[in-house]
C-alpha cells in the first residue's frame, strides 16, 4: 500500500498500523529524512517498508513514485491520501493568495494525481482501494482549506461512481480523522492567526478533546478489512464502529 504524508503524524501512525496488519508500506512525504523514520519504526516492529521522496503536487514525481512501488511489491492494493496542506489562516481580504492556492493545490491536486496514478494498475487487476482524507470544510479563516476538503469529498464520491459505471471492483472512501493534535494543527493553536481564527482548536486541546493519530489508523485497518460495494463513495470518522455501520448499511439495502 501507499501512504502519502507518511513522515509524521497521523500518516506515520496510519503506515505503522497498517504494516502491524501485514501490509508492505510505502511511506511518500517530501521530507526523506522523516519517511526513512517511519521505515525504520516499521522494520523495528518487524514490518515491510519502504521511503520514497514525493512532492505530490509534481506530476512526474507522483508517477515516479507509484512505478517505484509496482517494481518493489507488484501491486498496489491500498492508496491512502493522507498528505495535507492547511498553511493558510485568515480572512480572504488579508490572506496571501498563493499560501491560500497552495492549501487547495495539495488538498486537491496533489490527491488526484495520485489517484490517477494508481488507478489505471486496480482497474487492470479489477480489484483495489483508495482513501482520501477528509477534514473541516466549514472553517471562517481557513478557506483554502476548507474549500479544497469539500472538493475532495465530492471527488470522492463521484470517483467511487465512475468506478461503479466501468464494473471495476476498485473501491473509494472518505476518513475523517478528528481533530488530531499534529504539525498542522499547532500552527492553529500556537500562531496569533489560529487563536484569532480558530481559537476552537486550543480550546480542544486545553479541554483534552483531541484524538490520537492511532484512532484514525486503527479504523483505517478495519475499513479496509470490511472493505465492501455497499461502503463505496461514502465517509467514515475515526474511532467508529466498522462492523456495527457496515450492518446498518446493508440492512438499510435489504
Amino acid at each position: 500500500m501507499i501512504v502519502t504524508g507518511a513522515g509524521r503524524g497521523i500518516g506515520r501512525a496510519l503506515a505503522l498500523e497498517f504494516a502491524q496488519a501485514g501490509a508492505n508500506v510505502t511511506c511518500c512525504a517530501r521530507r526523506m529524512q522523516e519517511i526513512e523514520e517511519t521505515v525504520r519504526l516499521i522494520a523495528a516492529a518487524g514490518g515491510t517498508g519502504l521511503a520514497v521522496a514525493t512532492d505530490i503536487v509534481d506530476r512526474a514525481q507522483v508517477e515516479r513514485m507509484v512505478q517505484t512501488v509496482l517494481q518493489r511489491f507488484d501491486r498496489v492494493d491500498v492508496l491512502f491520501n493522507n498528505a495535507g496542506s492547511f498553511s493558510c489562516l485568515g480572512g480572504v481580504w488579508e490572506v496571501d493568495p498563493d499560501t491560500w492556492w497552495r492549501d487547495v493545490t495539495v488538498n486537491l491536486l496533489g490527491l488526484m494525481l495520485c489517484c490517477r496514478a494508481v488507478l489505471p494498475h486496480m482497474m487492470s487487476r479489477r480489484q483495489g482501494i483508495i482513501i482520501n482524507m477528509n477534514g473541516g470544510n466549514q472553517i471562517p479563516g481557513g478557506t483554502g482549506y476548507s474549500c479544497s476538503k469539500v472538493a475532495v469529498a465530492r471527488l470522492t464520491e463521484l470517483m467511487a461512481k465512475e468506478q461503479e459505471r466501468e464494473h471495476t471492483g476498485v473501491l473509494v472512501f472518505g476518513m475523517g480523522p478528528g481533530f488530531v493534535r499534529t504539525e498542522m494543527t499547532e500552527y492553529q493553536i500556537q500562531s496569533p492567526e489560529g487563536q484569532k481564527w480558530l481559537p476552537s482548536s486550543r480550546d480542544a486541546v486545553l479541554a483534552g478533546h483531541d484524538r490520537k493519530p492511532e484512532d484514525c489508523a486503527r479504523t483505517s485497518v478495519e475499513l479496509v478489512r470490511c472493505a465492501c460495494p455497499e461502503m463505496n463513495g461514502r465517509h467514515f470518522g475515526a474511532g467508529m464502529d466498522v462492523d456495527k455501520t457496515l450492518a446498518e448499511l446493508k440492512a438499510a439495502k435489504g
